[in-house]
This record gives structure tokens, C-alpha cells and sequence, in this order.
């Protein structure tokens, strides 16, 4: 009955906390928003006993993505300043490159359950 409670209770929180992020416009709140749902996404899995991957979310949603975050919205100008007259083509170009080197890359794997597989032998 109690850990029933508890899995409402956070699951509102969550369902609570994601719209709060749909609605909010200010990207530093956005950011805490988010942390809060990580951290409020580990109490949910140590609730389920899964402590090892409440574990890694915490760790990594509410701790290292949100110093990433912080750190880019910090690092990023502000929108209103002009921008360049100019077309960058060298990130295009290497977008290009590296998603043609995938595609060629995916015709050297076997088919989804081939008994010849290098994993099936």
C-alpha cells in the first residue's frame, strides 16, 4: 500500500515536473527542471530496487548533464546579435563524409540472424 503511494506520488511529480518543462520559456530554469526529474527519476528506480541504474542516473542525469548544460548555456552568445552573412559548407561537407563512411559501413554486417555470423559461432 505504501510503495504503491510512493510510485503515484513520484510518478505525478514526474508528469508534473515534464510539463513544467514543455511550458517554461527561461533555459536556466529549463535546465533545473531537468535535474529535478533526474533526481526525481532515481528516487523513482531505487523505489523498483534497481538501485544500480538510480545510481547512474543520478549520477549522470542530475549531475554531469546538468553541469554540461549550465556550462553551455554559459559558454553560448546571446541571439540577438547579428549573424554571419555567410554559409558554412565545411560542417555540411563533413556531415556528408561521415554519413556516407556509415552507410557504406552497415554493408559488412551480417543479417539480423544469420547462422554464419561471427555472434552465432
Amino acid at each position: 500500500m505504501l510503495d504503491t503511494f510512493i510510485d503515484i506520488t513520484l510518478l505525478a511529480v514526474l508528469t508534473i515536473t515534464a510539463i513544467a518543462i514543455i511550458k517554461v520559456r527561461d533555459l536556466f530554469v529549463v535546465i533545473m527542471l531537468f535535474s529535478i526529474f533526474s533526481l526525481h527519476s532515481a528516487g523513482l528506480f531505487v523505489v523498483m530496487d534497481a538501485a544500480d541504474v538510480a545510481f547512474t542516473e543520478a549520477a549522470v542525469g542530475a549531475g554531469i548533464s546538468t553541469v554540461l548544460m549550465l556550462a553551455t548555456l554559459a559558454l553560448t552568445k546571446n541571439h540577438n546579435e547579428k549573424r554571419p552573412a555567410h554559409h558554412a559548407r565545411l560542417p555540411l561537407l563533413v556531415v556528408l563524409i561521415t554519413g556516407a563512411a556509415l552507410v557504406y559501413g552497415t554493408y559488412d554486417i551480417p543479417s539480423f540472424g544469420d547462422p554464419d555470423a561471427p555472434a552465432q559461432a
